[in-house]
């Protein structure tokens, strides 16, 4: 599905997750879920991304949750519901799966759907203009496990408790106190930041990277369900790869390495 209030752009081996809907401080509409899940894919089996940041079209806003406007179209029946519900756990779920990492650059408004892109993603990176919240308590919805879940694996339980109950806006160092918010920087440098950071990441060993992204992963789950033979796997295929080697070779002779992811 192809949609002008999603943009997908590569560059520097950087993947740009775009809300594109900045007049409505990037609400999502059932459409942009659903682009936002096939730009994921791609960015994902194409090689050449070795790391992917979502953002927000503008200055105002990263994500301002579901767009409203579009309710009575998507939001009214209940198949409309359930199917507006796959599209938003769908991209939350890709997100979370993907093997590379994912920054959420955050500017202003991170509401609802917003504040849940943003806890999807390995590392979020805001302005002082950062202003988190989940509404539900002020609108009557119910949240499921999942969401809660994942909220829990960045912000301590009695932080989860706060953010839900309260449903008030949360500033950015609120949000940092909380491990909500990995860096805060000035918003005329974010994008600059972001970038720089990401061409970081995308300059290391991507096997290395994915190892650890990976292995924490299963570090968060329950001891039953850990897979331990994969983290061996994937440290074993380290070891192995021809970046390894590359990474000595680079050390001794005092260059920059170029990894391959292989």
């Amino acid at each position: 599905m192809t949609t002008d209030k999603m943009i997908a752009r590569k560059t520097d081996g950087i993947g740009w997750l775009i809300f594109n809907n900045p007049e409505r401080h990037n609400a999502v509409s059932l459409e942009m879920w659903e682009a936002a899940i096939a730009m994921i894919a791609d960015f994902r089996a194409d090689p050449e991304v070795r790391v992917v940041v979502v953002r927000g079209a503008g200055e105002k806003s990263f994500v301002s949750g579901a767009d409203i406007s579009k309710f009575d179209d998507e939001r009214a029946q209940e198949a409309a519901v359930q199917r507006y519900e796959e599209a938003t756990e769908g991209t939350y779920s890709a997100l979370r799966a993907m093997e590379k990492p994912t920054i959420a650059m955050i500017h202003g408004y991170a509401i609802g759907g917003g504040a849940n892109l943003a806890v999807c993603c390995d590392l979020r990176i805001c302005s002082e203009t950062a202003k988190f919240a989940i509404p539900a308590a002020k609108l009557g919805l119910g949240y499921g496990y999942a969401r809660i879940r994942r909220l829990m694996e960045v912000v301590r339980p009695s932080f989860a408790k706060e953010i839900f109950f309260t449903a008030r806006q949360f500033d950015a160092e609120e949000a940092r106190a909380m491990g909500l918010a990995n860096r805060i920087v000035p918003q005329a440098e974010l994008e600059t930041y972001v970038t720089d950071y990401a061409r970081t990441i995308a300059a290391n060993a991507p096997l290395t990277v994915t190892a650890i992204k990976q292995i924490v992963t299963e570090a968060l789950k329950d001891d039953a369900d850990r897979d331990l033979a994969l983290c061996d796997r994937l440290v074993k295929a380290c070891f192995e790869s021809e970046d390894y080697a590359e990474g000595r070779r680079a050390f001794a002779e005092k260059r920059k390495p170029v990894f391959k992811g292989r």
